[in-house]
């Protein structure tokens, strides 16, 4: 596993609240599906709805869903050998990997202190040689 993280997932009460204080505060961000991204330096800041965070982490139970530490990859055979990896030091696989709702491939594990990581292949999501993340600009994908 590369030692880098590609987005910083929060798990917000409400979408539309958080997105606002985010945008009080000066930041701007891409809303879709329900999910707001923010470019933030070479990774991104995402919200989304903590309750659709947990579920998709495969979890659940009060106090769950509140983050996701999640780092793309590139290729699904990459998602794959990061997780193994991950179990075989220890990791807990909350939900192994599979195909996504995005046309992509992630699969979660938590750490030895239960951090929720997401390792996912994005095709809609260009890393750069060094691995930085840029959003793309949703509108443009019509």
């Amino acid at each position: 596993m590369e030692q880098r993280i590609s987005l910083i997932t929060l798990g917000v009460a409400d979408v539309a609240r958080a997105k606002a204080f985010y945008e009080q505060l000066g930041w701007q961000g891409q809303e879709v599906e329900e999910t707001v991204f923010f470019q933030a330096g070479g990774l991104a800041v995402v919200l989304w709805g903590r309750d659709k965070l947990a579920e998709d982490a495969g979890i659940e139970g009060p106090g769950t869903g509140a983050m996701t530490l999640a780092q793309n990859v590139r290729s699904r055979a990459e998602v794959d050998e990061v997780i193994a990896t991950a179990t075989k030091a220890g990791a807990t696989i909350t939900k192994p990997a599979r195909e996504t709702f995005y046309g992509g491939y992630a699969g979660y594990f938590a750490d030895l202190d239960g951090h929720l990581w997401e390792i996912a292949w994005n095709p809609g999501f260009a890393l750069a040689e060094d691995g930085t993340l840029t959003v793309p600009d949703f509108s443009a994908m019509g």
